[in-house]
């Protein structure tokens, strides 16, 4: 009997011991988002639904978005003139992407909203960026209930294909430069490390993003 009551008190101070590891690294990371978001837009669209044809199509108007804003804004804008962009642009960018639906055959509404979103953790290219909260350009497709699609609008990170983007050197000058040294290898991954993901971490993290707080356009 003793012999089980230890190994039970073993355990359960192996896994408070854990537990509190994952929420320091958590507050870590949310500390270093606090820090580095200021100078980073994040793109955010969410599908009408999980079924295949609207994630599909989640992608399809993903990509004629970023090509519309990006043609528009040119490779020199700086992070207040994209914000800028997208709230004067606002309604015709959400007509625009009604317009090309309905092309398609869908008829889903778009609303397109900036505002302030809790993502988990994501590596993008050979870039990391934590958990906490960040400006988003948030796009909701019909009712918007299905899986998400993100990138980084500003400086522009934004690749169809996020797992084997390659950041522009460009951008990531431009995130040298507005963050502090340590900070900015925390997120790079110019010398990649093993990093070992636990079930349970998954389970105990934050949902999808969320909308916290909107900023309405003028």
């Amino acid at each position: 009997m003793k012999q089980k009551r230890d190994l039970f008190l073993c355990i359960t101070c192996l896994l408070i011991a854990f537990l509190l590891t994952l929420s320091d690294g958590r507050q870590k990371d949310e500390a270093l988002a606090a820090r580095i978001a200021p100078e980073i837009l994040r793109f955010h669209v969410l599908a009408n639904s999980d079924s295949s044809e609207d994630q599909t199509l989640k992608l399809k108007v993903r990509t004629m978005l970023l090509n519309s804003i990006y043609e528009d804004l040119g490779e020199k804008a700086s992070l207040e003139e994209t914000k800028d962009y997208v709230l004067s642009h606002k309604n015709s960018l959400e007509r625009q992407a009604e317009h090309y639906m309905k092309k398609l055959g869908y008829d889903y509404p778009a609303h397109m909203e900036l505002t302030n979103c809790y993502f988990p953790t994501k590596t993008y290219g050979d870039m990391v960026f934590p958990c906490g909260n960040y400006e988003a350009v948030r796009v909701k497709i019909g009712e918007g209930k299905g899986r998400n699609w993100w990138c980084v609008l500003y400086p522009p990170l934004c690749f169809t294909d996020s797992s084997y983007a390659v950041v522009p050197d460009t951008s990531k000058t431009i995130l040298k430069s507005s963050m502090v040294e340590s900070d900015y290898k925390k997120i790079s991954q110019e010398n990649p490390k093993i990093h070992i993901r636990f079930k349970l971490a998954d389970l105990l993290s934050k949902p999808e993003p969320t909308a916290q707080k909107t900023l309405q356009a003028p």
